[in-house]
C-alpha cells in the first residue's frame, strides 16, 4: 500500500509543478502581448509623424526639380 499511495503523491506533486509553470507563462504571455501592443501603437504614431514630415518635403522637392510628373510629359512630347 506504500507504493501506490508514494506514487500517487509524487504524480500530484508533479501536476502542481506543471500547474505552477503553466501560470507563469500564462503571466509571461500576457505581458509580452502587453509589450507587443505599446510598441505597434508606436510604431504606427512613428509612420504618422513620418508621412506628416514628408508631405512638405516632397513639396519642397517639386519646386526644385521643376514640377511633379515632369517626365511624363517628356516622354509624351518626344513621339
Amino acid at each position: 500500500m506504500f507504493w501506490p499511495m508514494l506514487h500517487l503523491t509524487l504524480a500530484f506533486c508533479g501536476v502542481a509543478v506543471v500547474a505552477v509553470f503553466a501560470v507563469r507563462v500564462g503571466v509571461e504571455v500576457r505581458r509580452f502581448s502587453a509589450a507587443v501592443g505599446d510598441s505597434s501603437e508606436r510604431i504606427a504614431r512613428a509612420a504618422a509623424d513620418l508621412e506628416r514630415a514628408a508631405v512638405p518635403l516632397s513639396r519642397h522637392g517639386g519646386a526644385l526639380s521643376g514640377g511633379a510628373g515632369r517626365g511624363s510629359e517628356d516622354q509624351g512630347s518626344r513621339d
